[in-house]
């Protein structure tokens, strides 16, 4: 198998959510994997993700330049994908990430991502929050 890569950038909006799917979606096909257990997985790790970039990023200047970049690469080894906002620095501990109570509306989004991947890591780094997710394939 050859290296698989797609990047792509879109603002921090609701609407930015279809976006990413319909990209991912159009990206796994091109792998030629029917393996569904995978795709789920890694498909809910960038779901859950873009949406907290949506619903958590803020910026210290105006709202209207919100955005993140995705990038998606697959080898014959693992699944990677990067997304970068370009918000303030996300105050985020994953080893302390546990999953929300039943009863509560939201709070799941990093204990679903953690669960589903091999490898989950945030940093801020130029200017960036920058997610690096990733499954073994």
């Amino acid at each position: 198998m050859t290296d698989h890569h797609l990047t792509f950038e879109v603002p921090a909006v609701t609407e930015s959510l279809d976006v990413v799917q319909d990209r991912f979606g159009a990206w796994w096909d091109s792998l030629g994997s029917d393996d569904v257990r995978l795709r789920f997985s890694f498909e809910t790790a960038l779901a859950e993700i873009a949406a907290n970039i949506v619903e958590h990023t803020r910026r210290t200047d105006v709202e209207a330049g919100r955005g993140y970049s995705v990038t998606l690469s697959a080898t014959d080894r693992e699944l990677v994908a990067v997304l970068a906002d370009n918000g303030r620095p996300a105050d985020v501990d994953l080893s302390a990430v546990t999953m929300a109570d039943p009863d509560e509306e939201s709070g799941r989004g990093l204990a679903l991502a953690i669960a589903a991947l091999d490898r989950l890591e945030h940093e801020h780094t130029g200017g960036r929050n920058v997610w690096t997710l990733a499954c073994n394939r």
